[in-house]
């Protein structure tokens, strides 16, 4: 059985970022709509939303694909169908009950948020909740296909899904706004034309999978049929198997998730002690979600694809017992996230104020340039923490990265409440939180493989190259965009070119520096062109 883990990972990676590229793009005109106030509330809703979703259905992707990959592995086909079945009647009843709690708990939890300063929120609380229901399906149908070693599916999916809640979550902000002008809760009405969106997407790219699977449905039960193995397990041990599987991954998600909403609760009820109005308070929500933490997440998206993806073919290697395998396939991952984390961390660095300059030219570019500026080291915490995090997941150490998550929590709480209540950091403080956060687990996780398998990080090359690269590549590229900017003040245009060429040079110098081999290329997406375009450029040497 063929495993392409980097390339099936690079695929969803793919989708990921072109769905995080839409998200942005449709985002920027829906920001302007509903204004600071209305993202503020738009941010929370989604933050109390997340949770809600993490609790009932978010795991079940990961969870279902671990289950399948390893009866995949035994060849028990038969097994797999009962599976399926069983994970969809879990979800049904899981995501109908999250999407009842949070439709008629909308005005408690609005009524309670930061008492009570996020006046509207359950106006777009209430859109969101039937959305967990759609997603709960969509989940189980993913986990299914990524079980069964294509990423294929959930990538389409993903980016019709992507593409409807853009064009929804525009004429629904302005729409609602419209016919709300006169109330007092309009920015609240502007954040449920957003989430509206949300759901609109989720149910095209459920019915994209459904349609998908119904094509592919005739092919697992001829599977099914020359199945050698006719011991099936039982109903109540798939639910056992589930729970087991799904409780740990809800766990340590849930635990990043609620550490939004901690953030918020605590900026709430600590600045409006130290005079902060509700308009300031839901202004700063919406400057760090927004303008750092939305683009924070294009390349962290990455990051988590390739863990949906490492994870079925770490279970494969670790059932048979293959510890090269294993250790060749953990290396791989997180070089591979590395190679697009630190180019991200550089530019991120560099070219804040200048990409939200670019993006939102109207709203407080400054700031956000400073926030993105001050943690950008996340991008590079999180690709590691989700990579290393799938991993244990893999070699069934599930306990672990919910350990490691709580402990990250707890110090990621501290320092939030301490930079609030004892410095002037404000908002800064989230972000100091936010990258506290995954340096724990990121070191946690790390410790814990180290004790668990055979595998030995690799520094030089995984790190420093990409480092020394990518530092190269944000002075060239900084000098360069300054220089023109003085005899041709016009940012757009020039962004454009100084990350183009930056993205050479960053290019040009990894292949140089020997970031990978040519073995190691070849498993990258479009790795035979590219070990090709090096020899040609005489950058690569056999």
């Amino acid at each position: 059985m063929k495993d392409n883990y980097i390339k099936q990972g690079s695929i969803l990676a793919g989708a990921s970022l072109l769905v995080r590229i839409i998200g942005m793009l449709y985002r920027f005109p829906m920001s302007n709509i509903i204004g600071e106030e209305g993202n503020g509330l738009y941010s929370v809703a989604f933050e109390i939303y997340d949770v809600m979703l993490i609790i009932s259905s978010y795991s079940l992707p990961l969870a279902i694909s671990k289950m399948i990959s390893a009866k995949r592995v035994k060849k028990e086909h038969g097994n797999i169908i009962r599976m399926f079945r069983c994970s969809m009647i879990f979800a049904l009843v899981s995501g109908g009950t999250a999407a009842l709690i949070l439709f008629f708990g909308a005005p408690f939890i609005e009524s309670h948020m930061a008492g009570g300063k996020y006046t509207g929120l359950a106006i777009p609380l209430r859109f969101l909740a039937p959305t967990i229901f759609v997603v709960a399906i969509m989940g189980v149908l993913r986990g299914l296909f990524q079980g069964k070693g294509t990423m294929i599916p959930t990538a389409i999916s993903q980016i019709i899904e992507q593409v409807v809640n853009a064009f929804v979550s525009i004429y629904a902000a302005y729409s609602l706004m419209k016919a709300h002008n006169l109330s007092l809760m309009i920015a609240g009405w502007g954040a449920a034309g957003g989430t509206m969106g949300t759901l609109c997407g989720a149910v095209s790219g459920c019915m994209i999978l459904l349609f998908i699977y119904m094509v592919y449905r005739p092919v697992l039960k001829r599977q099914a049929k020359r199945d050698k193995n006719k011991h099936f397990d039982s109903s109540g041990s798939i639910y056992k198997l589930i729970l087991l599987t799904a409780i740990p991954i809800i766990l340590s998600q849930t635990v990043y998730q609620i550490s939004g909403i901690i953030d918020y609760s605590l900026l709430g009820a600590i600045q409006s002690s130290k005079g902060w109005d509700a308009l300031a308070i839901k202004t700063a929500t919406g400057l760090y979600s927004t303008k750092y933490r939305l683009l924070l997440s294009v390349p962290i998206a990455i990051a988590t694809s390739m863990s949906s993806s490492i994870l079925p073919s770490v279970v494969s290697s670790y059932a048979v017992g293959d510890s090269d395998s294993l250790n060749r396939k953990i290396a791989t991952g997180i070089k591979f996230n590395m190679l697009v984390a630190f180019p991200c961390f550089a530019g991120f660095t560099v070219f804040g104020k200048q990409i939200l300059m670019l993006l939102f030219p109207s709203q407080d570019y400054i700031t956000g340039g400073k926030l993105l500026m001050a943690g950008s080291v996340a991008v590079i915490l999180y690709a590691v923490s989700n990579v290393t995090g799938a991993v244990l997941q893999g070699i069934d150490k599930m306990k672990l990265p919910v350990i490691h998550s709580a402990i990250g929590l707890a110090v990621h709480v501290a320092t939030v409440v301490l930079l609030l209540a004892f410095t002037n950091a404000g908002v800064f403080a989230l972000v100091a939180g936010n990258v506290v956060f995954p340096l724990i687990v990121s070191f946690l996780n790390m410790v814990s493989i180290y004790r668990y398998t055979t595998y030995r990080q690799e520094i030089v090359k995984t790190f420093l190259v990409p480092f020394a690269a990518s530092a190269v590549m944000g002075a060239v590229s900084f000098v360069l965009y300054n220089a023109l900017y003085r005899f041709w003040p016009h940012n757009t245009i020039l962004i454009l070119i100084s990350i183009l060429i930056a993205a050479i040079i960053y290019f040009v110098l990894y292949l140089k520096f020997k970031g990978a081999t040519n073995e190691e290329i070849y498993e990258f997406p479009m790795g035979v062109r590219i070990v090709k375009l090096g020899r040609r450029l005489k950058i690569i040497r056999d």
